[in-house]
């Protein structure tokens, strides 16, 4: 173990806004937009606000999904949302979701539109919606719920805490990235146990618990995430590793993980989805 750092918390905490870090742009202790910005309209019924990170996946996946089942009205426009120039700050953003991230979702299909946001949120209501990835027999339904809301729970240990201190942080603090590896390592390990008795989280049948757990814990098991796949020892959890590769070849997956994606190659970028036709078509942002 490193030598303990010589900082004593002060009595009262004070913003340091220069206390670097790759995302010290964009982080402040205080709620509300920083600017005056409308969020455009597309001519479908649901308007998706996002960026290709897992949360945001979760959702374009799911409509994409829907989509693949013939739900004609989970049509959608899908905006970029630049969270890294500050985007999902401007006054149209925060009118949808006060908390400031990725994604946000307006129903314009009734006629009193609907706002909707965090992911898994998004996932319920599409799912009620549309009748489809959510089980109607209450025992198999709580299964996914629990599955769902475990992904909710879990995954600020991987992303905010084993990801920021790995990855992004100024400093390699030791302590912090061995008691974050630890929860991520357990957290697979609860994912390789349940999938080893089952073909998806919920039982036999896919659904939006997968898809949620997928776009952290899929990406994570291939090593496209904090380039940690080595350090993690990724490749052992051969359950994880399975049900990934099933849910990644499956074609709504494919074209759902491209959507508001502006980074990798370029062929796998699509910085804004208005049709289908526009998978046919390379985008750079």
């Amino acid at each position: 173990m490193t030598a303990p750092s010589d900082y004593i918390p002060p009595k009262v905490w004070t913003w340091n806004k220069s206390n670097g870090g790759k995302f010290a742009n964009i982080n402040r202790p205080i709620a509300g937009p920083t600017h005056d910005k409308e969020l455009p309209i597309g001519r479908h019924p649901l308007q998706l606000y996002s960026l290709g990170t897992p949360n945001g996946i979760k959702v374009t996946v799911m409509l994409e999904e829907l989509l693949a089942l013939g739900h004609q009205g989970a049509e959608y426009d899908a905006w970029l949302i630049k969270i890294n120039e500050g985007d999902q700050f401007g006054s149209g953003f925060v009118d949808i979701n006060p908390n400031s991230k990725i994604p946000a979702l307006m129903d314009r299909s009734g006629p009193t539109p609907i706002r909707v946001f965090e992911s898994g949120a998004i996932l319920v209501y599409l799912a009620e919606k549309f009748g489809a990835f959510l089980p109607t027999e209450p025992a198999h339904r709580a299964q996914c719920l629990s599955w769902l809301f475990w992904q909710m729970g879990s995954a600020p240990y991987l992303g905010g805490g084993f990801g920021h201190f790995y990855a992004y942080a100024p400093t390699k603090i030791e302590y912090a990235i061995d008691r974050f590896a630890m929860e991520v390592k357990r957290q697979l390990d609860v994912l390789d146990r349940r999938l080893a008795e089952s073909p998806y989280l919920a039982g036999d049948d896919y659904t939006i618990a997968d898809m949620a757990v997928w776009s952290w814990y899929g990406a994570l098991a291939k090593g496209l995430v904090y380039e940690a796949a080595e350090f993690l020892e990724v490749a052992s959890y051969t359950h994880v590793q399975r049900w990934t590769d099933q849910i990644a070849a499956r074609p709504a997956v494919k074209r759902g993980r491209r959507v508001n994606r502006v980074w990798g190659d370029a062929a796998e970028q699509m910085p804004e989805r208005h049709d289908a036709s526009d998978f046919d078509m390379t985008t750079k942002p």
